[in-house]
């Protein structure tokens, strides 16, 4: 019996239309039941789409994927139909950025939750809205019966979270999937929502995937983390590796790109230059143009993956190199 939950194998996503994008370029990445992974790098590395793409929620006709992705050994590209929507709820659930455009402002929170809980468990209206509260509870949302009645305009955005969480949940998903969601949530709100997904990834023991551009909160929620840059994973590793001993460039470059520690008025260290525009295919390591230690064999071939263990990997000819003083 495997302890693994998501197998993706090099998959490729590429998007068609006026331009082409090469988002996502021979992604492999593998998480064990009970995990909790963070993928972390700048916008437009194709941490979204790699949700999205788990989901089966990128535009078919625009869209081309490549690759294997199984789910708790379910081929998940083969999917659709019923089984899809089964798959959706059941196996794994996504909390969006923005849940105040993810809820439907015409239908009350309870009604909203009752609905998942009806279709995925064929259960009485009146069932499910007893699951809906029990969910509110267990997001420590104060007084529940009386926002099970409430609509989505009448909750703050942390609250509204919150019920992105009980609706993501109301299933027992085995997969949970967040795309930063506490973005738009001001600091105080933000570690509280951080607590809660911890907590109830202990509580229901399913594996969690949580996009991220912040290194505290990867830190915060996740037992490892995957560096992504221009739709690749160039670093991968647990947590207090990543922190500690990162060897990838371009991690070293978002660890040294931070506000702790800098003193006031001293320069904050950047990472130079912008992210490739990805309408071709990279042949060649994609950091080549923004890395101080570049070669020219860095732009004419992909770098070697270095794997130091069984679950660590670095994808750079420079992966033992020391840290350049900035």
């Amino acid at each position: 019996m495997t302890d693994t939950l998501v197998d993706i194998r090099n998959l490729n996503v590429r998007f068609n239309g006026a331009r082409t994008v090469h988002a996502i370029n021979d992604l492999t990445l593998t998480l064990r039941q009970g995990e909790t992974m963070a993928l972390l790098g700048e916008s437009g590395s194709g941490k979204s789409v790699t949700l999205k793409t788990l989901l089966q929620l990128l535009p078919p006709k625009r869209s081309q994927i490549e690759g294997d992705i199984a789910v708790n050994g379910v081929d998940v590209l083969s999917l659709s139909g019923k089984k899809l929507q089964a798959y959706r709820g059941e196996e794994v659930s996504m909390v969006f950025q923005e849940p105040g455009l993810a809820l439907d402002p015409v239908y009350t929170i309870g009604d909203q939750i009752a609905e998942s809980v009806m279709r995925h468990k064929g259960i009485r209206k009146e069932d499910a809205l007893s699951t809906a509260l029990d969910m509110l509870r267990r997001v420590r949302i104060p007084s529940p019966e009386r926002r099970l009645r409430n609509y989505p305009h009448e909750l703050s955005g942390g609250m509204l979270q919150r019920v992105m969480i009980a609706l993501a949940l109301a299933c027992r998903p085995k997969l949970l999937l967040a795309d930063e969601p506490t973005t738009a949530l001001d600091a105080t709100v933000q570690i509280q929502i951080l607590l809660l997904l911890r907590d109830l990834q202990r509580e229901f023991g399913m594996g969690v995937i949580f996009v991220t551009h912040d290194i505290g909160v990867a830190v915060e929620v996740s037992e490892r983390i995957a560096v992504m840059y221009a739709g690749q994973v160039v670093e991968e590793g647990t947590t207090r590796e990543i922190i500690k001993d990162p060897r990838h460039p371009y991690t070293r470059g978002l660890l040294a790109a931070n506000l702790h520690d800098a003193e006031r008025g001293a320069r904050l260290n950047a990472i130079p230059g912008a992210p490739p525009p990805l309408d071709t295919r990279p042949d060649g390591c994609s950091f080549a143009q923004r890395c101080p230690l570049a070669e020219p064999k860095c732009r004419a071939s992909l770098p070697p993956v270095h794997h130091p263990d069984d679950r660590r990997r670095v994808a750079c000819i420079h992966e033992n190199a020391p840290v350049l003083a900035q």
